[in-house]
């Protein structure tokens, strides 16, 4: 089924305040995950925003991982939207959604969303802003209706398309990894070999938030994407090192009024495994 042509109604983040007042009118799901093999259920079974649904990151949010699609491809569009309809995310179900990581892995559900045209947002400031009660145990969602939509072509892009533009000014891209595994001076045992894409830009996620662990302003950020060549560039992709943190410059990019940025969900994961492809380091 085509993706209708509508943008989401809410912002790409809100407030606790603004969920405090509309809690009954979203869905809210915990998105917590750790790279360091911490289990994020566990997390959330520990401690939950009330009534809040949990979404696994690498079961529900990635096909399995493979070498050519990396640690977390897209899922298939049909396995996603009965995945969203078991977590009671319908059709029109608006969504936000928060870990306890800056919102650097909420972004990959909200950024999913978002992409199909559904209503999503980040909790700035996640799980540490929430000054309400917490509720412990599971949360069984009621299912919803949904349907299949297709990834749009242009907010996805593949191994081949960035490789054919590695060089080229005019496409812009960016790693959201930490600059350590960016230059490869500090490469984490997740990642195939050290380094990045040959030409990308340094673009760790983490500098989208304030010191208070907040989304930076429209302008901020901005100025940021636009001093990385965002403003001259023809498309801007973001990847990491498995399609997920990217998706906080995603939903950066999306705050600082730049429409259709893209994902390369291989992301590292990929592109660092096929020895074939060059890597860059410094």
């Amino acid at each position: 089924m085509a993706q209708p042509d509508h943008t989401p109604s809410l912002p790409v983040a809100v407030s606790p305040e603004w969920l405090d007042t509309h809690y009954d009118d979203v869905l809210v799901a915990d998105v917590r995950w750790y790279l360091d093999g911490r289990s994020g259920r566990d997390a959330y079974l520990g401690g939950h925003l009330p009534g809040a649904v949990f979404v696994d990151v690498d079961a529900d949010l990635a096909a399995p991982a493979t070498a050519e699609g990396g640690r977390h491809p897209l899922p298939d569009p049909d396995d996603f939207a009965a995945t969203l309809s078991r977590l009671g995310i319908g059709d029109d179900t608006a969504v936000v959604a928060y870990d306890d990581a800056g919102g650097s892995i909420a972004a990959r559900l909200v950024w999913m969303l978002r992409a199909l045209g559904s209503s999503a947002a980040v909790l700035d400031g996640g799980l540490p802003a929430w000054d309400g009660p917490l509720d412990v145990g599971g949360v069984v969602p009621v299912a919803r209706p949904r349907a299949t939509r297709e990834w749009p072509a242009d907010r996805v892009a593949d191994k081949e398309t960035v490789a054919g533009h590695t060089g080229d000014e005019r496409h812009l891209l960016l790693d959201a990894r930490a600059p350590g595994r960016y230059t490869g001076a500090e490469p984490a045992a997740v990642d195939p070999r050290p380094g990045h894409i040959p030409g990308a830009r340094s673009a760790a996620w983490q500098d989208n938030l304030t010191s208070a662990g907040r989304f930076a302003s429209p302008e901020d950020l901005r100025a940021r994407f636009s001093a990385l060549g965002a403003d001259r560039a023809r498309t801007v992709t973001a990847y990491c090192g498995s399609g997920v943190t990217a998706c906080h410059n995603l939903l950066a990019l999306e705050h600082a009024g730049f429409d259709r940025a893209r994902l390369y969900p291989g992301s590292w994961s990929a592109w660092g495994a096929d020895e074939s492809l060059p890597a860059e380091t410094g």
